[in-house]
């Protein structure tokens, strides 16, 4: 497919996802109020737990309206996780042949849980970070925290760890295209470790080493059950494209 043809399918697979996500957040507006306050949750828990006042403040005069358009667009985000995750596989796919395209069903299906599951994966983590940062808090003080940093910060670690989750899907997709060989991902394998823990450093707000192991061994769990996948496709391969060669020599005798 030349470049201005990659460069049009790109555009049309965008816009339908946008499409999607924006049929997803008009819902997500009526959602507000229930995710809004799962999302405060930490917050108040933290507030019961040392009795003090820890609460979310609005600052501005348009703080909540536009908190509440980022929060259904999140909202549209996840719940069309399975329409921009197809429209993500139908911008790799478009050429193949009709059983290369069947993959699409195993792509989609093992991506989206993935994706909650890694999203699912932040929420269990925010609450343990919201105690631990709230234990540093003098005591008869109050702790203020800014809408648009705090719900912003929340939203960014459920779709990282989302992502996070749905790249080890990817690597056996481009391997089952093909592109990537195993042995490719495996000589990596070094640099996948300290990707997952330098990502887990970076992600998650708490001070202590085991926060960020718990989330840092999922992540090269998947890594490595991704790797052990790619090999057996590879050999399988292989083994198909040695009777294939055979066959020929045959012929040619």
């Amino acid at each position: 497919m030349p470049l201005r043809a990659h460069l049009l399918e790109l555009r049309k697979r965008l816009f339908l996802g946008a499409v999607g996500v924006a049929v997803g957040a008009v819902a997500g507006w009526f959602l507000y109020d229930p995710v809004f306050q799962l999302l405060q949750q930490p917050i108040l828990d933290a507030a019961a737990r040392r009795n003090q006042v820890v609460s979310i403040n609005f600052g501005g005069m348009a703080t909540a309206l536009d908190m509440k358009i980022k929060i259904a667009v999140f909202i549209g985000v996840l719940g069309t996780s399975p329409w921009w995750l197809y429209q993500l596989w139908a911008f790799i796919t478009p050429g193949l042949t009709g059983r290369e395209k069947r993959y699409t069903v195993g792509f989609v299906g093992a991506a989206v849980p993935l994706f909650l599951s890694g999203a699912g994966l932040a929420w269990l983590v925010l609450p343990h970070a919201v105690r631990i940062l709230t234990d540093f808090l003098p005591k008869d003080s109050t702790n203020l925290q800014d809408a648009q940093m705090y719900l912003g910060f929340v939203m960014r670690l459920l779709l990282a760890f989302g992502i996070a989750f749905v790249m080890p899907v990817v690597m056996v997709a481009v391997n089952f295209l093909g592109m990537v060989r195993a042995e490719t991902w495996a000589r990596g394998w070094r640099w996948a470790i300290v990707i997952a823990f330098g990502f887990a450093a970076v992600m998650t707000p708490t001070p202590d080493a085991l926060t960020m192991i718990l989330v840092a061994l999922p992540i090269c769990l998947l890594y490595f059950m991704a790797l052990g996948v790619c090999v057996l496709h590879d050999r399988r391969a292989d083994k198909r494209t040695a009777a294939f060669d055979a066959e020929i020599a045959g012929y040619e005798v």
